[in-house]
């Protein structure tokens, strides 16, 4: 999922009370050997902060240039086989969440649609995906949806009907392709393709159906995305990555929540 705090978080300390960056290190080798060694939770954040530490900055006061250097930096080993395609580059635009509208429904049936239409026996499954997809959650007013296909590396058999219905391949890795409203057009859409049966696809409608269920797990992921988007306002990925923990922790409720209801996909 690309969804802990940017207050508080606990830093890498080395021996002495330095970090790696205080001591005259290499902060990416030592966040990465830290990832290889903790997992998912030492997130793009944690990378953030140990720059911005010893600066005596907090992670989201780095200048947004570091931070999108880092980022850059990060992606392949948050998304191993990452690839960003050339000149699918657009505006830049704040992270914006607002409250929950029930438009939102119909925006995706649209969507899916225009997509079924085009992909035809291609898309095994064409899912609402997202905050959006969560009644009463607000969320950043963009389409999340999710296809499954039987082979994401036969691209020719879904990257041409994608871009037919006004999607521009942004971005892939080992585990999907993200499309996106090419440059000059609104950002009112994510377009997620997985492989049918993968980690990727089942842990996005879990998340989403734990989240339609739960409210409580609703209002805590609620409270933190506003929060992370006023503080993570001009970065996106930062927005993301912020709510890392978080989204970790209501995973793992969602598994306890689907085993004890039988819940597959």
């Amino acid at each position: 999922l690309m969804d802990g705090a940017g207050g508080g978080l606990e830093l890498p300390w080395a021996p002495g009370g330095q970090t790696a960056a205080s001591r005259g290190g290499d902060p990416f080798a030592e966040w990465r050997r830290l990832r290889a060694n903790q997992g998912d939770r030492v997130s793009l954040i944690r990378l953030y902060a140990m720059v911005a530490e010893p600066r005596g900055l907090a992670a989201h006061e780095l200048p947004l240039a570091e931070r999108r250097a880092l980022a850059e930096r990060a992606m392949t080993v948050i998304f191993p086989g990452f690839q960003i395609l050339p000149g699918s580059d657009r505006h830049r635009e704040p992270v914006s969440v607002v409250p929950y509208d029930p438009a939102w429904a119909g925006a995706f049936r649209v969507w899916r649609d225009r997509l079924a239409g085009r992909l035809g026996r291609t898309a095994l499954r064409i899912e609402h995906v997202g905050s959006t997809s969560v009644p009463g959650l607000a969320a950043k007013p963009v389409i999340d949806i999710q296809v499954s296909v039987a082979s994401l590396h036969d691209e020719d058999s879904y990257v041409p009907p994608c871009q037919a219905a006004g999607l521009q391949l942004r971005s892939r890795d080992h585990e999907h392709r993200f499309f996106r409203p090419p440059a000059g057009r609104p950002r009112d859409v994510h377009v997620h393709v997985c492989a049918a049966g993968s980690s990727w696809e089942r842990g996005h409608l879990l998340f989403r159906d734990f989240l339609r269920a739960d409210r409580a797990g609703q209002d805590a992921y609620a409270a933190m995305k506003l929060q992370t988007a006023s503080r993570w306002r001009d970065d996106r990925m930062g927005y993301t990555e912020a709510k890392n923990d978080l989204i970790l922790d209501l995973l793992d409720q969602a598994e306890r929540w689907a085993a004890a209801r039988g819940w597959t996909v």
